[in-house]
């Protein structure tokens, strides 16, 4: 069941950081190269950035399923791969026409920015580190669920 909500939780994960992060960054570098630079605006972007690099965060150091992690690492990672080998195609998979909601299209164009500056691999190797221990695989045990044998008194085993 953990891996089940592990799943769900790579999901959310994987679309914060597509759709909420390519928004984020679209709108701080709109800002930043608006005259005068910074405002209200920024300061939205910014604190989306902070928020979902809290999640990735909480999700790499928790103790929750490894594939909330795996599913975002594999997303991010599979994309930068096609973006190496063809980036037509991987620029083709960006929503950009007039008849996608005007959000989607800002969350692309900074999708782009992140997946042509590198930090989507970045990101990804990030997300599959987690995956390679073997410790996040194994069920958890608590100590006062398993039955022990009492030792009698005086003896050492």
């Amino acid at each position: 069941m953990r891996h089940f909500a592990g799943l769900l939780v790579g999901l959310v994960v994987t679309a914060a950081l597509l759709g909420a992060g390519g928004w984020a960054v679209q709108q701080a570098v709109s800002s930043a190269a608006a005259n005068p630079a910074g405002g209200q605006t920024m300061w939205i972007a910014l604190g989306s950035m902070a928020a979902i690099g809290l999640v990735v965060g909480l999700v790499v150091a928790g103790q929750i399923s490894p594939l909330a992690t795996f599913v975002p690492a594999m997303v991010l990672l599979a994309w930068t791969v096609v973006y190496a080998l063809d980036v037509t195609r991987a620029i083709s998979l960006i929503p950009a026409e007039p008849s996608v909601n005007q959000l989607l299209r800002e969350a692309g164009a900074g999708a782009k920015t992140l997946l042509t500056t590198g930090v989507y691999a970045l990101l990804g190797v990030v997300l599959f580190i987690p995956v390679l221990m073997p410790s996040r695989w194994a069920r958890r045990h608590d100590d006062e669920d398993e039955g022990y044998e009492q030792t009698p008194e005086g003896s050492y085993f």
